[in-house]
C-alpha cells in the first residue's frame, strides 16, 4: 500500500466520513436542516461517536455526558459485544444461509434495563436470560465456523484479494501512471463510494494487458478452479505461527512416502492457513463482561455466577484451526491431480 494509507484502517472511519459528507450536503441545501429535525451539531458528534465505539475506558466523549454512558452500548458495544449491529447481521445471514438462529433479540430487549455498575450506567439484563445471551455469542461462533471462515469462503476471499492487488494501478487500458489506485480510494468519500461489486465485472471484461493476471484469477473463481482442500485440524499448542506450521508441514511432506509410486508431493504445491475462531473476546468468556439484575433487586446488577449458567457451556471460548490446501497447477491432468490430493490427505492425517 502507498505510505500515506494507514495499515490499521477500519471501515468505521469511512462510515464517519460518509456521515459527515451527508450532513454537509444536507446543510448546503438547507442551513437549518438539523434544527428543523430537533438536532444540533452536538447530536452529529454523538452519532459519529456511536459509529466509532469506545476507544478508552476514560470518558472522552463530547456528544453526551457520562450519565448517558449506556447509550454508547447500543450500536458498537466494546464492553461485551452485545449490540444491534450484530443482531442485524445475525438475523440477515442466518436467514439467507439457512443456519438456525436460536438467539431471540426481541425477548432480550424486553428484559433490558439501565443499572449503575461501578459508578457508570450500563445496559443490563435479567439473570434468567443468561443462557439466551450465551446463545448470541454461540450464534456468532457458528456463523464464523460455517460461513465467514468456511474453508472455501476463505480461499475465494484470498484469491479475490490477490486479483484486486494485481489490478490496483488501474482498471482500463491507456490510463496514466498517476491515475488513482483502487487502494487509494479510501482517501475520499466520493472515490470510496464508487467501489461497488461492479469492480469484479470491470476487471473481468477489461482488455488491458496489465490486468491479465487479475482476470485469470477472477476467471478461476467463476469456473470454480480453486485450490483443493486437503485437511483441517484444531491446534492443541497455542500461539503457533503460520511460519512454524508451514515449516512443519514442509518437513512432513518431504518425509512422507506416497502409497502410490507414480505420485510425488512437493511442499511448494501447498499453502498453510491458520484460522482463529472465538465467541467475540478471544479466549475469554464474553458472558463475564455482561451485567445481570434479579427479579428481587431490579436496580442492582453484577456479573453472572457460574452456578446460574448451563453446565453445557464450553470450557474454552476460542480455537485455532490449521488448514492445508493444494494449489492447482493448470498443467495437471484431472486424474493426476486427484491422486495428488488423495496422497496429500494421507500425509495430512499422519502429520
Amino acid at each position: 500500500l502507498p505510505d500515506d494509507i494507514p495499515e490499521k484502517w477500519k471501515h468505521e472511519e469511512m462510515s464517519v466520513l460518509m456521515f459527515d459528507d451527508i450532513v454537509k450536503s444536507l446543510k448546503a441545501e438547507n442551513e437549518d436542516v438539523l434544527k428543523e429535525h430537533g438536532l444540533d451539531d452536538k447530536d452529529v458528534t454523538f452519532i459519529k461517536e456511536l459509529i466509532e465505539g469506545a476507544k478508552t475506558s476514560e470518558w472522552t466523549y463530547k456528544g453526551r455526558d457520562e450519565d448517558k454512558s449506556f447509550l454508547y452500548e447500543i450500536v458498537a458495544n466494546k464492553q461485551n459485544g452485545i449490540d444491534v449491529d450484530k443482531w442485524d447481521y445475525f438475523a440477515r445471514d442466518c436467514h439467507h444461509l439457512g443456519i438456525r438462529n436460536s438467539f431471540d433479540h426481541q425477548r432480550l430487549l424486553k428484559f433490558a434495563r439501565v443499572c449503575e455498575v461501578n459508578g457508570r450506567k450500563h445496559i443490563c439484563f435479567r439473570d434468567k436470560e443468561a443462557d439466551n445471551v450465551y446463545d448470541m455469542f454461540r450464534t456468532r461462533y457458528t456463523l464464523h465456523r460455517q460461513a465467514y471462515q468456511h474453508k472455501i469462503c476463505n480461499i475465494i476471499e484470498d484469491m479475490f484479494a490477490k486479483a484486486l492487488i494485481q489490478a490496483d494501478r488501474d482498471l482500463h487500458e491507456g490510463k496514466p501512471e498517476d491515475m488513482l489506485k483502487i487502494s487509494e480510494a479510501i482517501k475520499t468519500v466520493d472515490d470510496y463510494s464508487k467501489l461497488t461489486d461492479e469492480i469484479f465485472e470491470q476487471i473481468s471484461s477489461s482488455t488491458a494487458e496489465n490486468l491479465q493476471e487479475a482476470r485469470d484469477i477472477l476467471n478461476k473463481i467463476v469456473r470454480r478452479k480453486l485450490p483443493k482442500f486437503v485437511g483441517e485440524a484444531r491446534l492443541t499448542k497455542k500461539n503457533m505461527s503460520k511460519e512454524e506450521l508451514t515449516e512443519a508441514w514442509k518437513a512432513a511432506v518431504e518425509k512422507y512416502k506416497p502409497t502410490d509410486p507414480t505420485v510425488s508431493l512437493k511442499a511448494e504445491d501447498f499453502t498453510v492457513r491458520v484460522v482463529d475462531l472465538d465467541h467475540g473476546m478471544k479466549d475469554k468468556n464474553p458472558i463475564e463482561k455482561v451485567y445481570f439484575y434479579s427479579k428481587r433487586k431490579p436496580n442492582e446488577a453484577s456479573a453472572i455466577k457460574d452456578y446460574q449458567l448451563s453446565s453445557f457451556l464450553p470450557r474454552s471460548f476460542n480455537e485455532e484451526l490449521v488448514r492445508v490446501y493444494y494449489e492447482r497447477t493448470d498443467g495437471n491432468e484431472e486424474e493426476e491431480e486427484k491422486k495428488k490430493v488423495e496422497e496429500a490427505e494421507k500425509c495430512f492425517q499422519k502429520w
